[in-house]
């Protein structure tokens, strides 16, 4: 059985995580439909950046992050004078390094969803007076949203194992940063907590394991629609 400490674990690592997504989501969205369907100079470029976290040690990212977000930064200087607050040292940090570190996956599993949507059935649906809008949600966004879903669940997945730029950004405070990748750090430091650990690791991997195994059934899902259009 879990502990009370460990249930308060697991509950903000759910909570960062899932916030992360929710708020990437569109962002992710937008740019893997921009990606697949544009042509524009500089595209090379936009999608090396998207895709930097990936390669990037996540320390840097999570440096990167702490400059940008530090009081004297561009992001946390709007974001005292808009709220009058921070989010260093916040679990709403964390979920903004969480979201980074995910974003490159979302936007590649749907830039690919996206790509594989039929541009003649949208370009058949323009003929017969659909507006641009109405093809998109009639069209486009139907046929390709089990490889969004998909995309956004592996993201999930990628913001729960998130560790390096997390305690980097917003450091490895308990009850309020403390996800379960930085709780099994924390707890490899004392002695004793072999239990404590194998516990903590056993739901990382449940998990993780449910996640990939949802986004891949979504994934081959969109492709045996796409097969029978």
């Amino acid at each position: 059985m879990l502990s009370a400490e460990e249930w308060g674990i697991v509950t903000l690592s759910l909570k960062v995580s899932g916030v992360a997504i929710l708020c990437s989501l569109p962002l992710a969205f937008a740019l893997a439909w921009l990606l697949a369907r544009r042509d524009f100079p500089g595209k090379v470029v936009l999608d090396g950046i998207i895709h930097l976290p990936l390669v990037l040690p996540p320390v840097v990212t999570g440096w990167m992050l702490l400059l940008a977000f530090a009081p004297q930064g561009p992001l946390g200087a709007l974001l005292i004078d808009l709220f009058g607050g921070t989010v260093l040292f916040r679990w709403t940090g964390a979920a903004i390094s969480a979201a980074v570190m995910a974003l490159p996956l979302m936007v590649r599993a749907m830039r690919i969803s996206i790509a594989a949507v039929d541009t003649r059935l949208e370009s058949a649906a323009r003929t017969l007076g659909a507006g641009p809008w109405r093809v998109f949600r009639t069209i486009t966004l139907p046929l390709s949203l089990p490889g969004l879903i998909a995309g956004a669940v592996l993201g999930f997945a990628r913001a729960l194992g998130e560790f390096g730029a997390t305690i980097t950004f917003v450091s490895n405070i308990p009850g309020e940063t403390q996800t379960l990748p930085l709780a099994i750090y924390s707890k490899l430091q004392v002695p004793g907590s072999d239990a404590a650990i194998l516990r903590l690791a056993g739901i990382s991997v449940l998990l993780a394991l449910a996640a990939l195994i949802a986004s891949e059934m979504l994934t081959r899902r969109a492709g045996r629609g796409l097969h029978v259009l």
